[in-house]
This record gives structure tokens, C-alpha cells and sequence, in this order.
């Protein structure tokens, strides 16, 4: 495990989903039009493939976003790794236009993912996972400062180090569960939902309930309903009921690249503002669409006089236990305080997903990077930690920053805009250092 003869990278990236995919992308074009002044790029990532929540990709269901917010086309609109391009390159360009939509299907707009990821295959090594980011064992003194990357490879081979002058951190959301319920063959989060699916007899599953008031607790509602004609599904509800998704005009300019600076440079007051009136944009809410579906066949059911499809409405999971081959959900009304218990053959939490945090990876790191009055890393607009000047080095996050950058942090919808300001970030800084290419 040595880095004697290794070259600096000039960028590490940890993870690569759609985020360093797009940064990636950036970095590429960058390269095409400044082919003298190349920026040297790896990314490393700990599945086997490449893939975007495959857990969730449910038949017909379709992307919250346009098109248009894909990895690059609000950074750059002839880029060729565009939506339109991926269209027109598999032949299907005209007959997508024919159907009228800004919103693809989820399946095909990661079929889209994948096809750009092929064109930059050779940039990232899949099965390997960062451990640690640390210093080199010089220091900051060289002429030449470094990150070491420490990188496990997935097949037990070992694990080497690579150096880097600057890291961008895309490691992706954190799966979130209620206090005290662990996931097993009968309780799954949706984050795993369709592999854990899968791997059940549908005749097994005679009764199933799903947890949450977000677009994923509806949707996978949706899906076991249709899927298990012969089941008892229950949705089980903290709100009155599933709140629809605010996605008209004025509203989405939430997640326009300007609303990023009237966040990031506004006062306390103006973010506590942009939470308070727009949290119905994307948290905790459903689209109209599937919203109407689970109504239509909630009603048909009291037609037929068949009832199959139960609304636990203001209802919150206290315990999860197992007892024989069934899983026990303990539950209290908040209409009355009452208690319910309902056994299933399978539990489904949708229950969100909680920032990605740095600080595992950064380790010893970690003392140079500056917080703020509530103990959160302070991050600058371009999306790079702020540090004390010991760390010349640059360490870019895709992702818990929505505490700074506001609440398309985590989202497509501002990917290509941060990807090209990170990218550009990292350029300028390689010029300003005149950083040598060799140790």
C-alpha cells in the first residue's frame, strides 16, 4: 500500500451517482474545450454498478423533475450529454416529443443515467470503498499539498491510497428509520424495497402495510395494491391523510439556480422563510396523480363493497416485533390516543432520508473544518468546506448542505448548475496554486 510513484489527481470523487456523474461530465467538457489543461479526475464507488435508487423504480412511475434538469443541460444546453441527446441517440427522440410530457418515466430517465455513465466508464472504479480521507505523511509541507484517499477494494483484495488535491463527497442519503426498528426479511425500508419484494412468494404476503406520507409510501401503496390482488394492504399514516406535492410555477423557482444565492447570502430570517412556505414542495408530500389513483381505488372499493385498501390516518408506529413468522406493528392514534396492533407479512417504512454527513470520512480531518453556532460544517457557495488555512486543500460536498444552500441541496433539480460551479471551483483553483503535477 504505497504512493511513492502515484500521480496527484486533481480531483477524488467519493461516490458516483447522478451528483459526480454530473461532476464527472463537467470536468470532461472542461477537458474538451482546455485539452492543455486537462483536470485529472477518479471516482470510486462502493456498489458493484452503476445505478439511482433501482429499489424504486415501480412501473410507470415518473420523475418529479423536467427533462430539462438532467446532468447538464442547465449548465450547458448543446452539451452531448444531455436528456435530448440520450433521445436522439437510441432513436427515440420524436416519438418522446409525441408524448407531450416534461416528466419521463423514472425507468427511462435511468436508462438515460446509465447511458452517459458509459461514456466516462474508464473515470470510476466500482466495488471500492473510501474509508478515510487523511493527510500525507508529510503534512501541508511539500511543494505540492495532498489529500490521501484510502480506498478498500470490494473483493477483499486490499486497500491502497490515493492522493488527491481536492475530494468532492457525494456518498448519497442515509436511509432513515424510527428509533429502535432494524430491517430484516419482513421489514424493509423502500430504499430496498423491489429487491426485498422480489425475493417474496406473492402468495406470502396476504396482508402488508406501508409507512409514511411522502411520494414513496404512496407509491409503493399503489404498486402492493395492484401487485397483490388478493392482500390486504394498510397505509399507515402520520398526517390526515397524504398532502399533495406544490409543483406550480412560482413555487418551483425554489429550485432555481438564483434561489441558491437568495438562500445561501439571506439572513436567518429568509431560510427560515424559504422552509416554512416550501417545505410542501418536495417533503413529505405526494404527487396529485398518484394521490387521485389511491383515491379512485379506495372508492371503487366502497362501491363493489370489497375492502382490501385501509387508510391509517394520524397513526404512529411506537414498536416493531416479531412474533411467530409475522411481523407486529404497535401503533397510536393521535385522533384519540388509542392504542392498535396489526400483524403483517411485511412492513415497508418510507421514511425519508437523512443528510449525508462527512465526518465519518473525514476522520483526523475533520478539526480543520470550521462549524457553525449550531455545530454544522459551514460550507462555501461553491459548495466547498470551509476550512482553517492549514487545510489548503479543497473538499467539496454533493449533498448536507442544505443547511447553507437550501433545498434543492439534495435534489436533480440544481445538479448540473453545482456540478459546473464545483468544476469550476477546482479549476480556478488549480490555476491560482499553479499546482505541479508531480510530488
Amino acid at each position: 500500500m504505497g504512493t511513492s510513484a502515484q500521480q496527484i489527481c486533481d480531483v477524488v470523487g467519493i461516490g458516483f451517482g447522478p451528483s459526480n456523474l454530473s461532476l464527472a461530465i463537467a470536468l470532461e467538457e472542461h477537458r474538451a474545450n482546455s485539452p492543455a489543461h486537462p483536470v485529472t479526475a477518479e471516482f470510486f464507488e462502493r456498489q458493484p454498478a452503476f445505478g439511482w435508487h433501482r429499489n424504486m423504480l415501480l412501473p410507470s412511475t415518473t420523475m418529479q423533475v423536467s427533462f430539462l434538469k438532467d446532468l447538464a443541460t442547465f449548465r450547458n444546453p448543446v452539451s452531448r450529454f444531455s436528456f435530448v441527446s440520450y433521445l436522439h441517440a437510441t432513436g427515440r427522440l420524436a416519438n418522446f416529443v409525441n408524448t407531450q410530457t416534461f416528466f419521463p418515466t423514472r425507468h427511462q430517465f435511468h436508462q438515460y443515467l446509465e447511458w452517459a455513465e458509459s461514456s466516462l466508464a474508464d473515470r470510476v472504479t466500482y466495488n471500492a470503498s473510501v474509508t478515510r480521507i487523511g493527510l500525507p505523511p508529510e503534512g501541508f509541507s511539500g511543494a505540492s499539498p495532498y489529500l490521501q484517499v484510502e480506498v478498500r477494494n470490494g473483493d477483499g483484495s486490499g486497500t491502497r491510497l490515493v492522493k488527491a488535491r481536492n475530494v468532492a463527497i457525494s456518498t448519497g442519503l442515509v436511509p432513515r428509520l424510527p428509533e429502535g426498528v432494524q430491517c430484516d426479511e419482513r421489514v424493509w425500508h423502500s430504499s430496498e424495497f423491489l429487491e426485498k419484494f422480489r425475493r417474496m412468494a406473492p402468495d406470502e404476503l396476504k396482508r402488508v402495510a406501508v409507512v409514511g406520507a411522502g411520494q414513496s409510501a404512496a407509491e409503493i401503496t399503489r404498486f402492493l395494491y395492484d401487485s397483490l390482488p388478493h392482500a390486504q394492504v394498510s397505509a399507515i399514516i402520520p398526517s390526515y391523510g397524504y398532502s399533495v406535492a406544490d409543483d406550480t410555477p412560482f413555487a418551483n423557482q425554489v429550485f432555481d439556480a438564483s434561489a441558491v444565492d437568495d438562500y445561501y447570502f439571506g439572513t436567518a430570517r429568509t431560510r427560515e422563510a424559504f422552509w416554512h412556505y416550501h417545505k410542501n414542495t418536495n417533503y413529505s408530500v405526494v404527487d396529485d396523480e398518484v394521490i387521485r389513483d389511491l383515491h379512485r381505488r379506495s372508492y371503487d372499493e366502497e362501491v363493489s363493497g370489497v375492502k382490501r385498501l385501509h387508510f391509517l390516518n394520524l397513526t404512529r408506529v411506537n414498536e416493531v416485533k416479531r412474533v411467530g413468522h409475522e411481523t407486529r406493528v404497535l401503533m397510536e392514534s393521535l385522533l384519540d390516543n388509542g392504542s392498535q396492533e396489526l400483524d403483517v407479512d411485511a412492513l415497508v417504512f418510507a421514511s425519508g432520508y437523512d443528510a449525508m454527513e462527512p465526518s465519518g470520512l473525514l476522520g483526523d480531518l475533520d478539526r480543520y473544518c470550521l462549524r457553525d453556532a449550531a455545530g454544522r460544517h459551514r460550507v462555501e457557495r461553491d459548495y466547498r468546506l470551509v476550512t482553517t488555512p492549514e487545510l489548503p486543500c479543497g473538499i467539496y460536498l454533493q449533498g448536507g448542505t442544505e443547511h447553507t444552500h437550501g433545498l434543492s441541496s439534495s435534489l436533480l433539480s440544481n445538479i448540473a448548475v453545482r456540478s459546473g460551479e464545483i468544476a469550476d471551483s477546482i479549476v480556478e483553483g488549480r490555476a491560482r496554486s499553479e499546482w505541479v503535477t508531480t510530488p
